[in-house]
């Protein structure tokens, strides 16, 4: 019998990190008939793949809710884990707490510069540091105990073992150790509660950045209407999109989206399916047509007959996409996490040693315990675990003045390796709004006439290629004609009179018929340079159409691209234009840029810019490169969260950019191709001062851990060289600015 494969989703709650990703994934791998597991870090949800499962469904959830909790993590129902309330300031209350706390443990020692002695006394050090390391710092401890209990080292346990031991000392200096009446034993509470506060204000920042990626899927789901009006044999009725289904008959009104995936079975209109093809212009639609939930429905009334509602709908796919892009990147195990693991058990191994080294050689217990804590100090992580969030901080922080935003640490970290850079077309590399380029003549008439008559019958219109037209005579400018028994035809155009003459302006489907050969080869070359045509045709008497002029519609680049695409490919960069518009009009474009004809790939569906995306990432990861994806609309969410940087840009009129800047790692906040290497730019310095941190981070702890276990350093210099190191690495990160 062939084998089977069940896919279920259940949320996880309590995740932090790639490491934390990586143990309950390995957790449900191990679930008797689990197959794979694979978890979404940026929704909470992992999707388990069962091999032939057998027994109570019932059971088959028990032992995978079991597994992650015996993992240290809380199943949670989908309901509940995908839940993302809007971040707000006051979440992050442990910051704002550790900040009020650890800051009249800091001042002293910034007045001891100036020869002022305000240091607290040890009671009150106690007192503001231990609710900071125990309460605030409580998660450390259940993060790196479960490390631990994985066999597995991680920045959580390095912060948890570096700021106990502060604490701990400063606790037996203060209590085991006599002091003299007149001077107070050196304490390290400071250190531990700065720690902690600048570690949980990295994790809030980090989560706000996570929750952009939650908040582009519930972008595409508020696509979908609530309700749908169905027809009855009674009439019509409202009921919720989740009751509508196949077969049922709905009516949508001008205006109003489209519920569900359908066919035309009465009426004509226009439908603005920008959402998903990334065309510019509504597209006429007709009886027996399909039409898509979530397009826009134009001027004319429609029934439709569900084809597909649920997960089965286009738009539900596309969602899909998107989850399933996001989650199929692989977790990148920081440097810093990987060196984590080797670091932590060293670092205990030397300090315990060291401790009983000095303590063989007949130092007594509290001299033994000050060196092997002084190895610890000087191990505390505070420069290592601020080298990566204080340089991304301050890369973003230049890029946001240059209107770059950078809303994921990964993007930011992967964009300087960049091979391939994929653009798609419409609103990222053109205006994105059709234009008027040429007004054929088909009579003895004169073009500003022509124009005038055309851009009187729309002069009323909101259809986009009416403002075109309405554009192009105020730009002449041209006064507009009064239009009498002026009436739109759905789908197809508008008609009126003027001057008690008939005229009629629309598509070539309408008014094609009335031209001649040689018309209509006039036509087919316009169309073969990607314009969109109309016709302008004068109605006689007796119903006689005449053609009067042709009408070609087109898109134009932005100002600047073509130097943009020019000073991308001097920096050795492959081009790729990937493209939902149709063939003729993405080659022109692309002639028009530059581009061969070899790097343009139109009429691609998203699904299928997915799968563009994936064959360009075989070519560049085989060089050890990166490949960047830039789209502004709906259908490009799915490549920009399947490429390994995916840039989005904003678009003024909306249209869909909030669910490409969401999906997206960079947004780029000017619609100017130029920010593309500008972003690879913040990129290339800001992984600079990264790597220079982590080296001088480590050399810091290289050099101090046998300098402490030999006792050339005292817990004091200990403590001061972790202070330096934090500066050290705070201030290489703020070099970036200069730049």
């Amino acid at each position: 019998m062939a084998s089977t494969e069940t896919v279920c989703d259940i949320g996880v709650g309590g995740m932090t990190c790639a490491s934390c990703v990586t143990r309950v994934e390995r957790a449900l791998s191990k679930v008797p008939g689990v197959e794979s597991a694979s978890i979404n870090l940026a929704s909470e949800v992992a999707r388990v793949t069962w091999q032939s499962p057998s027994g109570d469904a019932t059971e088959r959830w028990a032992r995978l809710r079991r597994a992650i909790r015996d993992a240290g993590y809380e199943p949670r129902d989908l309901g509940t884990s995908g839940a993302t309330p809007e971040p707000s300031w006051l979440e992050a209350w442990p910051v704002w707490t550790g900040l009020l706390m650890s800051l009249p443990l800091v001042l002293p020692m910034v007045s001891a510069l100036w020869g002022q002695h305000l240091m607290l006394p040890p009671a009150w050090q106690f007192a503001l540091a231990t609710p900071v390391q125990f309460i605030l710092g409580a998660r450390f401890y259940k993060a790196g105990w479960h490390a631990l209990r994985a066999g597995t080292g991680n920045m959580d346990l390095l912060v948890a073992l570096g700021t106990t031991a502060g604490w701990a000392l400063s606790v037996w200096l203060w209590l085991g150790v006599p002091a003299h009446e007149s001077h107070h034993p050196d304490l390290y509470f400071e250190g531990s509660a700065v720690v902690i506060t600048l570690v949980l204000l990295g994790k809030w920042l980090e989560g706000r950045a996570k929750r952009s990626t939650l908040q582009a899927i519930q972008a595409l789901q508020a696509l979908r209407p609530q309700t749908a009006r169905v027809m009855t044999r009674d009439g019509g009725q409202e009921l919720p999109i989740a009751d509508v289904l196949v077969g049922d008959l709905l009516r949508v009104l001008p205006g109003e989206r489209i519920p569900a995936d359908g066919e035309i079975t009465e009426g004509d209109s226009s439908v603005n399916e920008s959402m998903l093809t990334g065309e510019p212009l509504p597209v006429p639609k007709s009886v027996q047509q399909h039409v898509r939930g979530g397009t826009l429905n134009g001027e004319g009334i429609l029934h439709i007959r569900v084809t597909a509602v649920g997960a089965t709908s286009l738009l539900s796919q596309i969602i899909r996409l998107v989850e399933d892009a996001q989650a199929a990147k692989a977790p990148i195990q920081r440097l810093v996490d990987q060196i984590a693991a080797v670091f932590v058990p060293v670092v205990l191994v030397i300090a315990v040693l060291t401790g009983l080294a000095w303590a063989g050689s007949g130092a007594s217990f509290e001299v033994a315990l000050i060196h092997g804590v002084a190895v610890m100090v000087i191990a505390c992580p505070c420069a290592l675990g601020l080298a990566t969030p204080v340089a991304i901080m301050a890369g973003t922080g230049v890029a946001a003045r240059s209107g770059i935003l950078i809303r994921d640490a990964q993007a930011l970290e992967l964009a300087h390796r960049a091979g391939i850079v994929a653009f798609d077309k419409t609103g990222t590399l053109t205006l994105g709004q059709p234009r008027l380029i040429e007004l054929l003549p088909l009579v003895e008439s004169t073009s500003h006439l022509l124009l005038q008559q055309a851009a009187s019958l729309q002069q009323h219109s909101e259809h986009p290629l009416a403002k075109a037209v309405l554009l192009a005579a105020q730009q002449a400018p041209l006064d507009l004609l009064e239009v009498t028994q002026s009436q739109a035809v759905g789908g197809r155009g508008i008609e009126g009179q003027i001057h008690g003459l008939g005229y009629r302006l629309g598509s070539l489907n309408w008014l094609g018929q009335h031209l001649s050969a040689a018309q209509k080869e006039l036509v087919s070359a316009r169309m073969a340079q990607g314009h969109t045509v109309s016709l302008l045709a004068q109605i006689a008497a007796d119903d006689h159409v005449q053609p009067l002029a042709v009408l070609a519609f087109g898109d134009q680049p932005k100002p600047g691209v073509e130097q943009a695409l020019d000073d991308l490919r001097a920096r050795g960069l492959q081009l790729a234009l990937i493209s939902g518009d149709n063939l003729g009009a993405a080659q022109a474009m692309g002639r028009k840029l530059g581009l061969r004809t070899d790097e343009i790939h139109a009429e691609v569906l998203p699904a299928e810019k997915t799968a563009w995306v994936r064959r360009l990432q075989d070519d560049a990861h085989a060089r050890g490169r990166t490949v960047v994806f830039v789209g502004d609309g709906i259908n490009d969410a799915p490549a920009l969260a399947a490429a390994d940087v995916g840039m989005a840009m904003a678009n003024p009129d909306g249209g869909g950019t909030d669910v490409a800047m969401g999906t997206a790692g960079i947004t780029l906040m000017r619609g100017d191709v130029a920010l593309v290497a500008r972003a690879i730019d913040v990129s290339s310095r800001t992984v600079a001062k990264i790597r220079q941190n982590l080296f001088w981070a480590f050399a810091y702890n290289v050099a101090g851990i046998p300098l402490a276990a030999l006792c050339y350093l005292s817990p004091v210099v200990a403590g001061a060289a972790m202070a330096l190191s934090s500066v050290s690495v705070m201030t290489n990160a703020l070099l970036l600015k200069r730049k």
